[in-house]
């Protein structure tokens, strides 16, 4: 079993790196990096103040950084499976 998605493989002979699963997996670490920072960076703009008081989220920003997340992830979700559409059903890979 693949945590990328690919399907079983034989195993590479023992000390050597399988570099087509070093290349997915990079590319999956890249794609996940990706989307944590233009979710950090989308959030952050939203709601919280630039003016910080408090070393903690007030309970209103936390509440809104929930949301957005939320939003951003079902937004997500909608674009991938019109691209599945639009690519006539076949996978989209990725987050």
């Amino acid at each position: 079993m693949s945590f990328f998605g690919t399907g079983a493989r034989a195993p590479a002979p023992s000390g050597v790196p399988d570099q087509g699963r070093l290349m997915e997996a990079q590319m999956e670490l890249e794609a996940v990096s990706d989307l944590f920072n233009r979710i950090v960076s989308s959030c952050h703009a939203k709601c919280i103040s630039t003016r910080y008081a408090e070393a903690e989220l007030n309970k209103g920003e936390g509440v809104c950084v929930d949301r957005c997340v939320a939003k951003y992830f079902a937004a997500n979700e909608v674009v991938q499976e019109r691209l599945q559409k639009a690519q006539g059903g076949g996978s989209v890979g990725g987050l």
